[in-house]
């Protein structure tokens, strides 16, 4: 308990010392150990009081904050917890710093209101340890919170947690939850009334969520957020599936779906593909476009009459995957499946996704040298973070068979869009 001459309310500067004063000495705490094992002792703790932001001890009109200031701050240093250094000439009106006594910092926690780190780190940590085991090892999210709590042992952040915030801390975690037990498409604003009653607490805990995924995967570090949310089955809006040509679908309740009379194309809800149990075409081939133009440019041609496409836009979600999987489970090995994307990095990562989530049946449509060549008036130089990738995918035994267009791409430093390319 403080002692009976510190029953103050500090006011704003002193606050402000104080709080750096913690600061610095909590941050000193992480002693790092020596050669026989023992923690290095802790430099002493100081502010110089004209480096720091002070609203009131500094001001030319008003003197009274200074000097309420200045009396409390000596009566911490009467009473053992401070250690002040007056500028010269100026003792007992200006101060140049101060010190922190040595285990003197608990009256000080006390009287700002302030719980140290050590005890919010505790919190936290009891909190994650009491929750990690609402998921399976081999979920994400335990390995996301694996990770902050390692954080957590070795005194790093823990963020996107926080120290001073439980009840963002629990949100998070219940957030952790309920997108485990998402089986489609559900909207932001549907999934926070569901879990929180509220449409908009989800945005607040958005950021947040997506650095955890990262965390808890690795694939899904180079994702965009829009992406790696769809991922979760969280999306802004429902989105549907562009398909063009003679499909037939049928879903798990056994209804049959014909699109061949949609001229030039026909969007399927992303709800709907979900419940797809067989997927046939009556065509020669299936090409699966990256980019929204190009399919567009492409549907209902007369020549690909006997091609059936399907847009990607993009990495594809859990539902276009699900399409394609009964796509490539229910097509004759005779009928084609092919990937038409960028002849970049993330055009042969959209490859390799497929033939590493779906099927090893997918092959490279226009994805090759000669396409390249023919149109590298088109083509936009490779940066150095285009170069890592493209190597990196180089090494990839799933695609093994286009290491050699990959080679090429490099050599030349030139990437292509499909736009580019004329069929």
């Amino acid at each position: 308990m403080p002692a009976p001459e510190l029953a103050f309310a500090p006011s704003l500067d002193v606050k402000l010392i104080l709080n750096l004063l913690l600061d610095r000495f909590e941050r000193r705490m992480v002693g790092s150990p020596s050669a026989f094992g023992e923690v290095r002792p802790i430099r002493a703790v100081k502010v110089v009081l004209n480096e720091i932001g002070l609203p009131g001890y500094y001001s030319q009109i008003d003197p009274e904050p200074r000097q309420v200031a200045n009396e409390q701050l000596q009566a911490l240093e009467k009473a053992g917890l401070l250690r002040l250094f007056w500028q010269a000439g100026e003792k007992g009106h200006l101060l140049e710093s101060a010190a922190l006594v040595a285990s003197a910092e608990m009256p000080l926690y006390e009287l700002i209101g302030r719980i140290p780190t050590a005890n919010l780190r505790d919190r936290l940590q009891s909190q994650l340890l009491g929750e990690r085991f609402r998921f399976i090892a081999e979920d994400w999210q335990h390995h996301a919170i694996k990770n902050i709590l390692a954080r957590l042992k070795e005194n790093q952040s823990p963020a996107p947690f926080t120290l001073t915030d439980p009840v963002f801390n629990e949100d998070l975690l219940l957030t952790l939850a309920a997108v485990s037990e998402l089986e489609e498409e559900t909207p932001f604003r549907v999934f926070s009334v569901r879990a929180f009653n509220d449409s908009k607490r989800f945005e607040e805990l958005k950021p947040a969520l997506v650095r955890l995924a990262r965390l808890g995967r690795a694939d899904w570090k180079r994702l965009p957020e829009a992406e790696l949310l769809r991922e979760l089955n969280l999306v802004a809006n429902p989105s549907y599936l562009l398909l063009s040509g003679p499909w037939t679908l049928v879903d798990v309740a056994g209804q049959v779906l014909s699109l061949g009379e949609f001229n030039p194309s026909v969007g399927l809800a992303a709800v709907q593909a979900v419940r797809l149990e067989r997927v046939n075409v009556h065509a020669e081939r299936v090409v699966c476009i990256e980019n929204l133009t190009t399919f567009h440019s492409l549907a209902g041609e007369k020549r690909l009459q006997n091609t059936a496409l399907m847009c990607l836009a993009g990495n594809p979600s859990p539902a276009c995957r699900r399409l394609l999987h009964c796509l490539a489970d229910s097509l004759p090995e005779s009928i084609p499946l092919y990937v038409w994307a960028d002849l970049d990095y993330g055009g042969f990562n959209i490859l390799a996704q497929i033939r590493r989530e779906v099927s090893q049946r997918f092959l490279p449509y226009h994805m090759d040298t000669d396409t390249l060549d023919r149109f590298a008036q088109f083509a936009r130089p490779l940066t150095l973070a285009d170069k890592r990738n493209l190597e990196r995918l180089a090494n990839y035994t799933l695609l093994k068979d286009v290491r050699p267009v990959i080679d090429h791409l490099l050599r030349r430093g030139l990437k292509l869009e499909q736009e580019a390319v004329v069929v």
